[in-house]
């Protein structure tokens, strides 16, 4: 039955992926994380904070997710794709999908990745 949720899981992250653009795998069709950035400082870090750890001005219950932490580094781009693009049920985490373009989106991913890193300070 694990299994099952899994596949769904999964191909339900790969056609939520052709549907914002075709983010798939291999593509080449990944986002820019220096627009990530500025978009990030611009409308996430209130909530996630100056280093995405959750920890930003705003607090809330639930609490914000940390994205520099293994729970969320090691979801699928797609996965992050669909939470940034429809939010979160139950959360604070709002969808984007009404100001950000899909290639925004893209560009906040690839941020995220970044914020894993820690490199996030080095970054233009």
């Amino acid at each position: 039955m694990k299994v099952r949720a899994g596949a769904i899981a999964v191909l339900s992250g790969i056609l939520f992926s052709a549907m914002v653009g075709g983010v798939c795998a291999g593509d080449g069709n990944t986002g820019n994380a220096g627009k990530g950035k500025t978009l990030y400082a611009n409308l996430c870090i209130r909530c996630h904070g100056v280093e995405g750890k959750g920890n930003g001005v705003m607090t809330f219950t639930p609490p914000v997710a940390d994205l520099t932490a293994p729970a969320a580094q090691s979801k699928l781009d797609a996965t992050l794709l669909k939470t940034i693009h429809d939010g979160r049920k139950n959360t604070a985490m709002g969808a984007w999908k009404f100001v950000l373009t899909d290639e925004e989106i893209r560009d906040v991913t690839a941020y995220i990745r970044v914020l894993g890193t820690g490199a996030n300070r080095t970054l233009p």
